[in-house]
């Protein structure tokens, strides 16, 4: 079985993150695989393992991003593809599906294409179901189990009444949740395998398609407004001088 694990790079979740001249300026944080997108590879890798099929790591980026995929080699997939075109720059999830679903039909004969749950820059969760669209695929959204028999695949939605099961016949782009299991560590081979995979980049021109136009665009992007805070510290002789300092206060402010 051919599968497909859909992977984005972005900020570390730590990076600190302001506008300037109406785009996100993350600084020097460091850019990672999406955490999310790490228990796609292992949902991935799980059923490469049932099925003895394969994996391809595929993402949409900079030349950046070839780091994020590396990560997916070195989790354990046996290939990875990088799309990448200055014309891709200001994407929106419609059009990130449509690229998506154009290399996965170049890559052709795939039968799974898993995503994580959301990204976390954007965080939408949209671009699975958009794909699975632009692909006429079957989706099954927020699995946390996933079981392919024949060509058909079951999986275990985890949703907030509890648990759901579903079934599509493959091909099937599905999106997990951690309940698929915790990501595996990368192995010391599988580190020294990713560091010297040479990782193919595609262009639009590859792919045979145009830049998608943004149906959604950012008007204006602005730093929050700066508040003024200031901090009181009320002392007494007593917990009942002080509660009592601090009722006054509130009544006084009117926040009583």
């Amino acid at each position: 079985m051919k599968i497909i694990a859909c992977i984005k790079q972005v900020p570390d979740s730590e990076a600190k993150i302001k506008a300037e001249n109406g785009q996100i300026n993350t600084g020097d944080s460091p850019l990672v695989i999406n955490p999310f997108d790490e228990y796609a590879v292992e949902g991935a890798l799980q059923q490469k393992e049932a099925t003895n099929g394969t994996v391809t790591a595929l993402c949409i980026g900079s030349e950046s991003a070839k780091e994020a995929l590396k990560h997916a080699l070195a989790m354990g997939a046996d290939n990875a593809i990088l799309v990448s075109d200055p014309s891709l720059n200001n994407m929106d999830t419609v059009g990130a599906a449509r690229v998506l679903a154009a290399a996965i039909q170049k890559i052709g004969d795939v039968d799974m294409v898993v995503f994580g749950r959301q990204t976390l820059d954007n965080g939408s969760g949209l671009t699975s179901a958009q794909t699975a669209r632009a692909l006429g695929w079957s989706l099954l959204g927020l699995a946390g189990q996933i079981k392919v028999q024949e060509r058909s695949v079951t999986v275990e939605r985890v949703i907030e009444e509890g648990r759901q099961t579903v079934k599509a016949n493959l091909p099937a782009v599905i999106s997990v949740v951690q309940s698929i299991g915790e990501p595996r560590y990368p192995s010391f081979m599988g580190i020294r395998k990713a560091s010297k995979a040479e990782i193919p980049v595609w262009s639009l021109s590859d792919l045979g398609i145009a830049a998608p136009e943004a149906i959604i665009k950012r008007s204006e992007l602005m730093n929050p407004p700066a508040r003024d805070t200031s901090v009181e510290i009320i002392s007494g002789e007593s917990p009942a001088e002080i509660a009592d300092k601090l009722a006054d206060k509130l009544i006084a402010e009117k926040v009583l």
